[in-house]
């Protein structure tokens, strides 16, 4: 067995079922559709063949070839065995026109010794949602006080 296996990375959405990402396939895997400002968090399953202090995961975000961000996040120390399932704190995509189209996401695993474990490289696109402008927007003022205490 391998020191670290990727079993899995899923894209949970606000949706009722969650949205997998494949990690390998015979075919280029298909691109998953998301619309802007949907809030996902990333589910990452792995495998250890060896204990691993200071498991880290790094998320790097690009598009047209720029890197637009980069999140590093120590998972923490896990024993040989699993499968492991963590689950990364959720985030709102972006909205507006500037930025709809398809994102190249890169995850990449490492120890704590800086040792790369694995990479997946996978794509997203975002698309346009109606009226997700008005959903996000700041809430309406609350009402001023009925009348004047007495």
């Amino acid at each position: 067995m391998k020191d670290f296996e990727l079993l899995d990375i899923s894209l949970y959405a606000a949706e009722p079922e969650p949205l997998h990402v494949p990690l390998r396939g015979g075919d280029p895997p298909e691109t998953p559709v998301l619309p802007e400002g949907a809030v996902l968090s990333i589910g990452l399953t792995f495998r250890l063949g060896r204990e691993i202090d200071s498991l880290v995961f790094e998320d790097i975000r690009a598009r047209e070839g720029r890197v637009l961000a980069a999140t590093r996040t120590v998972l923490g120390g896990f024993r040989t065995g699993g499968p492991y399932e963590v689950r990364l704190s959720p985030e709102r995509l972006p909205v507006g026109r500037a930025h709809r189209g398809i994102y190249e996401l890169t995850g990449r695993f490492t120890d704590g010794e800086g040792r790369e474990l694995a990479v997946a490289r996978h794509r997203l696109r975002i698309v346009r949602q109606p009226a997700a402008h008005k959903r996000w927007a700041a809430a309406p003022p609350a009402p001023g006080p009925a009348g004047a205490l007495s």
